[in-house]
């Protein structure tokens, strides 16, 4: 029978994992939703894999690695890879990275961004909890804030103006967010003498999930951020921005009531912080306020890309002060 293993010998994933230099997390992401591999079950119940199934993952890893999409690619036969590769002049077996192909990824989060989407029409918790788990194992946390889940909530506010959805469906998304914030902070501390930055939003904005997600992008950048929540007058914003030495503050604007307070807590608040402070503002409604943002000389956030040009420029531009203002 075509594409026995040579042995009967029998791995868990994470030798499987040393062996084809894939992380256990993609394995299982490829396992689960492309049948890349099929393992079999110990005695135990545990996934056990063959030397097959470690020569299919080299090949897939290769072969995703110079540009081609795992969903394309992964019920091929191992001589079909072996066939795609050589046409390539890949040689089987080199070193290869084991990061996705960035239009791999691309078209992993549009589907993703679908069934998130039925999930939340649905109503299914559940589901779209699923999703969410798979969609940041698969994509990685980063890229999973700034292209799927930017995206997603955009549609879901859209469609919540537009009487599709109700804001119990809005509702249920962010606290399901939120509950998930955990999975998505980076675990790699950044050093003491890395820029601080406070993140909050003004009196009368409640929704707190772009402040929060943005409070995380900033931890990838390698900042250390304060996150302060939702609803904070700016007198408390500036004392915790004088308690950490921030060098910057970035407030989330979701909502226009058309009203006075925004404008009157951003002046205010840049009158507490004083020129040498960094002052951001972003979210959904804060376009609504560019004529305050543009008197008050206030960075307004764009996206979470954007975000992450401004967090560069700050650093660069801290770190050519002298020592003592930095300190």
């Amino acid at each position: 029978m075509a594409e026995q293993p040579e042995s009967s010998a029998q791995y868990l994933i994470s030798t499987v994992s040393k062996r084809s230099g894939i992380k256990t997390d993609l394995i299982r992401a490829w396992e689960r939703r492309y049948q890349a591999v099929t393992p079999a079950r110990s005695d135990g119940g545990q996934r056990v894999y063959s030397d097959m199934d470690i020569a299919r993952l080299k090949l897939l890893n290769q072969a995703t690695s110079h540009g081609h999409s795992i969903s394309q690619i992964a019920k091929l036969s191992l001589d079909e890879l072996r066939n795609l590769l050589k046409q390539e002049n890949v040689i089987p077996g080199e070193s290869v990275p084991t990061a996705q192909s960035f239009s791999d990824k691309r078209f992993l989060t549009e589907d993703y961004i679908e069934k998130c989407y039925e999930a939340v029409l649905a109503f299914d918790a559940k589901k779209l909890e699923r999703h969410f788990e798979n969609a940041i194992v698969e994509l990685e946390p980063q890229f999973f804030i700034e292209n799927l889940l930017e995206p997603l909530l955009s549609k879901i506010g859209s469609s919540w103006q537009a009487g599709l959805l109700r804001p119990a469906h809005e509702h249920m998304t962010t606290a399901l967010i939120r509950s998930m914030a955990y999975i998505l902070r980076t675990n790699n501390p950044p050093p003491d003498n890395a820029p601080r930055i406070v993140i909050s939003t003004p009196i009368s904005q409640l929704h707190e999930l772009g402040a929060l997600m943005a409070s995380i992008i900033a931890e990838f950048k390698g900042w250390h951020v304060t996150y302060l929540g939702a609803n904070l007058p700016a007198e408390e914003i500036a004392a915790a921005v004088k308690y950490t030495g921030s060098k910057a503050v970035a407030l989330g604007i979701s909502c226009d009531h058309d009203d006075s307070v925004v404008p009157r807590e951003i002046r205010r608040l840049k009158k507490l912080l004083g020129p040498e402070t960094a002052l951001l503002a972003g979210g959904k409604c804060a376009h609504q306020y560019q004529p305050i943002l543009d008197e008050l000389s206030v960075v307004r956030i764009q996206n979470y890309g954007h975000f992450k040009e401004i967090l560069d420029n700050l650093r660069t531009t801290y770190q050519s002060y002298p020592a003592s203002l930095n300190s």
